[in-house]
């Protein structure tokens, strides 16, 4: 029974494919700057109704090249940058002390588009990340000092008490301080590349890239 279920699932992955027929990349069309473009697409994926559009994969490594990944939400992005918060002694701002690169990657299936990002990690401000902060629902700045990100726990009860605590401590305190471990990174783009779905796998890939002048410069990649 195991293997015939095993068996039923290569085969169903196998045969897993989509055919993109949504629309093309033109570079006559997109903006010379790619932050303008971003903030065009992820427009557009907000007026579609998308859930969680700025949900995106985090990869970080290890100074020896182990990788890792997960979801972060992106909250903030200028021209210089692409910002999202965390804790700064969860396992991701470990990797970014020793080794301060990542990549970004926002899929949004409904528009068959794919945006990614490479380049330099940095802290931001304590002033910024203040103020994101104390823009958050207090359940969630609560839910910051509850966790002790990607450290052991015993059980969910430890850390469900840990935030019962945390309630009754502020049960009158609207105030709840920004903890000295937490806060944003900002990913300072070296590379971003915007992929849109095409029939027969052909699909459009223009990535732009940043000179010695540190000035944009665009390239069609190879599905």
């Amino acid at each position: 029974m195991a293997d015939h279920a095993a068996s039923s699932l290569k085969l169903s992955l196998a045969d897993l494919r989509e055919n993109y027929t949504q629309g093309g990349l033109d570079e006559a069309a997109v903006d010379t700057n790619p932050i303008a473009q971003f903030e065009k697409w992820f427009a557009e994926a907000l007026r579609a109704g998308l859930k969680e559009p700025n949900a995106m994969t985090l990869a970080t490594a290890t100074p020896d090249g182990r990788p890792s990944a997960r979801i972060v939400l992106l909250k903030e992005v200028d021209e210089a940058g692409f910002v999202f918060y965390t804790n700064y002694e969860s396992r991701k701002a470990r990797e970014l002390r020793e080794n301060p690169r990542a990549a970004l990657t926002l899929y949004w299936a409904e528009l068959e588009r794919q945006v990614r990002v490479e380049g330099i990690v940095k802290r931001v401000s304590r002033g910024q990340s203040e103020h994101y902060f104390q823009s958050r629902p207090k359940g969630s700045r609560l839910g910051a000092w509850a966790s002790h990100q990607s450290a052991v726990i015993p059980n969910r009860t430890s850390l469900e008490a840990r935030l019962k605590d945390l309630e009754a401590r502020y049960s009158e305190i609207e105030d709840v301080p920004l903890p000295e471990f937490w806060g944003g990174y900002r990913v300072e783009p070296e590379v971003i590349e915007f992929w849109q779905g095409r029939p027969n796998r052909l699909h459009d890939r223009l990535q732009y890239w940043r000179d010695q002048d540190q000035l944009w410069q665009r390239e069609r990649l190879a599905p």
